[in-house]
């Protein structure tokens, strides 16, 4: 595939968020890497391409246009607000060898505080509407009543805290889940060195990272954990319940609604749900057979909080041709405190272009 055919193939699609009222922005292909990095999961940070100038610190090779873009927005204070991009963003592909590791994508971002609601739908539509013709089939879901069910469990603000530091990794939050929930024991190097009065009596002088007031203040955590009941089995049931849903939307509305009379904390983030809904079926979206996944979007970008969607083709080997999803919080990191809702998506032309030559 040439270059020249995903460059045209690339405006096409920055001109058609145009068309939605979308301004065209751009961001440096080196960004500083001092707070861009803590702002991505796990999986990007492991898989940025680092340098060090002597006069900029440590840099970073764009893995994306978001963070930047959301950067370049909050000194605006714009709202409401849209862009659009078009351009190369690098991640290494140590798994896979045969994944590129630089790709074009082209993107579209709405920070609007008046109707979130109506903004996902907006993102999501415009979106749907460049890919149609493609064989891609769009799955959504929303990170924000996981969120909501995690910070209304009847346990420890320490141990929900853990939960929702784990959760775009779904094995670690399936293993503390079940631990604080007593479905796994404690480790027996846990048991005795908590069964012992003073761990550190004939410790002498410590020697290593952290300091003997960290460590002691590490051994009272894990003491007062261990006195913390389990979470009840009737919440882990919802939890699990919540992270099962596989289904259409309004058929995941309906479950999410009969689970919330149990766990009246997703009752916001189920409401929002509905009235995304009723504006997606505004902008022609089919909700009646769009399909809704309760853990989607929990291997992707960690700003995400919200409301989160991608479109795949039935070829395996194939990456999501599009993704996006709501990022709140993440304006009010970049704002210092001052939140803009918003949310976002990208597409990658050449993998528009790689389907388009299958239909």
């Amino acid at each position: 595939m040439q270059a020249l055919e995903i460059a045209a193939e690339a405006a096409r699609l920055r001109a058609g968020f145009e068309a939605e009222g979308a301004q065209v922005v751009d961001a440096d292909i080196l960004l500083s890497a001092d707070t861009l990095l803590d702002l991505y999961g796990e999986d990007i940070r492991a898989r940025a391409y680092l340098t060090t100038d002597p006069f900029g610190g440590e840099m970073v090779l764009r893995p994306d246009f978001t963070v930047p873009v959301v950067e370049q927005h909050m000194q605006s204070h714009a709202d409401p607000a849209r862009y659009t991009y078009a351009g190369k963003v690098f991640r290494k592909q140590e798994d896979d060898p045969d994944r590129a590791h630089e790709y074009t994508q082209v993107g579209f971002e709405v920070f609007d505080g008046q109707d979130p609601a109506g903004a996902d739908a907006s993102v999501f539509a415009a979106i749907s509407k460049a890919l149609d013709g493609l064989p891609v089939t769009p799955v959504t879901g929303d990170i924000g009543i996981l969120m909501a069910a995690v910070r209304g469990l009847r346990t420890s603000d320490t141990r929900k805290a853990a939960l929702m530091r784990h959760l775009w990794r779904p094995r670690k939050f399936r293993a503390l889940l079940d631990r604080f929930g007593g479905r796994t024991d404690v480790p027996p190097s846990r048991v005795a060195l908590l069964a012992q009065a003073d761990p550190l009596a004939d410790v002498g002088q410590v020697v290593g990272l952290r300091s003997r007031t960290e460590i002691e203040a590490r051994i009272a955590a894990l003491r007062a954990d261990a006195a913390t009941d389990p979470i009840s089995n009737e919440e882990m049931a919802l939890i699990d319940a919540i992270l099962s849903l596989r289904e259409t939307a309004p058929n995941v509305l309906s479950a999410l609604r009969d689970i919330a009379v149990d766990l009246p904390a997703i009752g916001g983030a189920v409401q929002a749900m509905a009235v995304r809904l009723d504006a997606l079926g505004a902008r022609g979206v089919d909700v009646d057979t769009l399909a809704f996944e309760g853990s989607y979007g929990r291997t992707s970008l960690e700003y995400y909080d919200g409301f989160v969607f991608g479109f795949t083709a039935a070829a395996p080997d194939l990456p999501a041709v599009a993704t996006g999803g709501r990022y709140d919080a993440l304006t009010a990191q970049l704002g210092d405190g001052h939140a803009v809702p918003a949310v976002g998506g990208v597409i990658r032309p050449d993998l528009v272009l790689q389907l388009r030559g299958t239909v």
